[in-house]
């Protein structure tokens, strides 16, 4: 089934062979499918950004708090020196870390980020948490004893508008933002946020802040697709057998069609209009996940997909609870959960 039988109002592509595109708020077209960097290890990322390219993705979601955005960077300028790609050619979003939030620090750590990669815009940049913490250093970003820092939300965002006023930024948005924050930040915003990037995939479908977010023309782009994998079952304690990709519907749904779960998942959402960033640093992964545009789920197959929800949050990508232990800002024997 040809690319164009992707049914959504949002989701739009320019030629027969082109990558399907989400169109932005902002006027820029972003790559449904992106490849996130999140748990990938210095030493193992360039391979998987390289196969990547080699696969077809054009969109690469990158934050600084991963700590490779310079083997990242120099994967980029690898492939552009050899005439591969043009820098125009790739869709690269950058992240504002938690510790960074100071008014006079956004543009700083923009810039850090933009030099680390040798790039010199960005064509999306979010806030990575909806919460600030004191200033640590562009090169130490804050991660244990973490301090609550006395700048607003809203400061922080006007900051963000000016990277987008300046050209830094073509598209500016948001991460893991609930619903209330992100209504309080449109009714707010000069520059409306693009995209909203959050944990949603089958185990935890989130139709209400999705639809709002659509609602307010803000994409959705799912930072956590596959449900975190076998390996967020096991750290968060849910049993081996809690996680979407080895669920008895998926499994089945995956089999009729001659696909993967994990191809089955992605599809899911994109056809909810919901932008997926999988991440792997195996090459057959990095490519069958991107394999996702000659099927699509019926609108039964869709809403048994819809019924898997378990309201079940794997807070990942990573979670700061932890960050505050050992600090004057630790609420909990376990840290300070800012989405309580």
């Amino acid at each position: 089934m040809p690319i164009s039988k992707i049914k959504s109002g949002f989701l739009e592509r320019s030629t027969q062979n082109a990558i399907p595109c989400y169109k932005l708020n902002s006027g820029h077209d972003m790559p449904v499918v992106a490849y996130g960097t999140f748990r990938s290890a210095r030493g193992e990322v360039a391979k998987g950004v390289r196969d990547a390219i080699n696969a077809g993705y054009r969109h690469f979601d990158l934050a600084h708090i991963y700590g490779n955005e310079k083997e990242v960077g120099d994967v980029f300028k690898s492939v552009f020196d050899a005439g591969t790609i043009k820098r125009e050619d790739l869709f690269i979003t950058g992240k504002l870390w938690n510790s960074d939030h100071d008014v006079e620090i956004v543009p700083q750590a923009c810039d850090h980020s933009l030099q680390n990669l040798g790039l010199t815009y960005f064509d999306l940049y979010l806030i990575h948490f909806p919460i600030g913490w004191k200033f640590t250093g562009l090169d130490t970003p804050g991660w244990g004893a973490s301090e609550l820092s006395d700048t607003s939300l809203i400061d922080t965002w006007r900051a963000m508008e000016s990277l987008a006023d300046n050209g830094k930024c073509r598209s500016i948005g948001v991460s893991n933002y609930p619903m209330i924050l992100m209504h309080d930040l449109v009714t707010q915003a000069r520059i409306r946020p693009a995209v909203n990037q959050i944990e949603v995939h089958a185990y935890y479908s989130r139709e209400s802040l999705v639809n709002y977010c659509h609602s307010r023309d803000i994409c959705v782009t799912a930072h956590t697709p596959l449900g975190g994998g076998l390996a967020n079952t096991k750290e968060y304690g849910l049993g081996e057998n809690f996680a979407p990709m080895i669920d008895p519907i998926v499994v089945k749904i995956a089999e009729q069609k001659s696909k993967s779960p994990a191809q089955v998942l992605l599809r899911w959402l994109l056809q909810r209009n919901i932008v997926v960033l999988p991440k792997s640093v195996k090459s057959e992964r990095i490519v069958q996940n991107f394999d996702v545009f000659d099927f699509e789920l019926d609108d039964s197959e869709m809403e048994d997909m819809n019924k898997l929800d378990k309201y079940v949050s794997y807070k990942t990508n990573p979670n700061p609870l932890s960050a505050f232990l050992g600090g004057k800002d630790c609420f909990s024997e376990e840290g300070t959960d800012i989405f309580d």
